[in-house]
């Protein structure tokens, strides 16, 4: 009989109950009990009072649980009313996954504001990248935190630069307040700039902007030494260094190891190969992992 022996079979036969299930059963006890008399409180006070008044000692987990397989909750005269999530898209996302697909240099322009600690200092610094070079177009910090002429500042530059270009720019950026507000967009009224905005609470929509800041703040602390940085102004010569060194001298891997000018400067003149996938991209909300995840498998089948 599966290997068991006769006298292992009567000792769990004969077995006592075990003190798991007294403990259980006490703990429901308890709680029901305390809930049904005092419903106005959570699990943390029914324990406090179970100790206290029953003189017995539960976890608070142990009487968490309970809660749940009792299916208690506290009470309150306050009811909790869920409002609808509100329509933030003012813009539409005009890239979502499709970011490899950017051709030409101005096609896609990025923006984002990241935070520098230095000591007692917080510095907001706001960036314009180029997908396709990858290169810094502009950058502004801000006099105080939370200062909205950054963003402005930076816009403007923008608009200097693509002054005469005839082909439309897409701006993307997340959905912060000054993005979406009606001074900064109105810049742009009058310009073949189009704006674009992640999906609110979806950083991934913005990859380029995220990795680049990543970079960035990495070789400003760690080969720039921002870290010793003591007044503003010496902060903002600091960047103002690192801005020139990313843009001419250092090497990018996402563009063949190339400097971001160099890589502006080739394409200009000709030495590289000119595409036409941006305008037959295939907008999909469905995340880049899950195509490849799906796209394997159907190879695999």
């Amino acid at each position: 009989m599966m290997g068991l022996s006769r006298a292992g079979y009567y000792k769990w036969k004969n077995r006592g109950k075990p003190a798991c299930e007294d403990k259980r059963r006490l703990v429901i006890k308890y709680v029901t009990e305390v809930h049904i008399a005092h419903p106005s409180h959570g699990y943390r006070w029914v324990c406090a009072y179970i100790r206290i008044n029953y003189k017995v000692i539960f976890s608070e987990s142990y009487v968490y649980k309970a809660f749940r397989y009792l299916g208690f909750e506290s009470e309150t005269k306050h009811k909790k009313r869920s409002r609808p999530r509100k329509e933030r898209d003012k813009y539409p996302n005009l890239i979502f996954t499709t970011w490899e697909t950017v051709d030409r240099p101005r096609q896609v322009i990025v923006s984002d504001m990241t935070a520098f600690r230095i000591r007692w200092f917080l510095i907001e610094v706001t960036f314009y990248f180029d997908v396709f070079t990858k290169q810094i177009l502009t950058w502004r910090m801000a006099d105080r935190r939370g200062d909205r002429e950054q963003y402005i500042g930076g816009l403007d530059d923008i608009v200097a630069l693509l002054k005469g270009h005839e082909e439309k720019t897409i701006l993307h950026t997340d959905q912060g307040s000054v993005y979406a507000s009606m001074a900064y967009n109105e810049l742009i009224a009058d310009t073949n700039i189009q704006r674009s905005m992640s999906r609110a609470g979806k950083p991934t929509d913005n990859p380029v902007n995220e990795s680049l800041n990543g970079w960035i703040k990495e070789e400003l602390y760690i080969d720039f030494k921002l870290d010793d940085c003591r007044h503003r102004d010496e902060i903002k010569d600091t960047i103002t260094r690192y801005v020139s060194y990313y843009n001419k001298n250092r090497p990018c891997y996402a563009i063949g190891y190339n400097t971001p000018d160099e890589y502006y400067r080739k394409y200009k003149a000709g030495e590289l190969e000119k595409k036409d996938t941006f305008s037959k991209r295939i907008l999909t909300e469905e995340p880049k992992f899950v195509q490849k995840k799906r796209d394997k498998k159907q190879e695999n089948s």
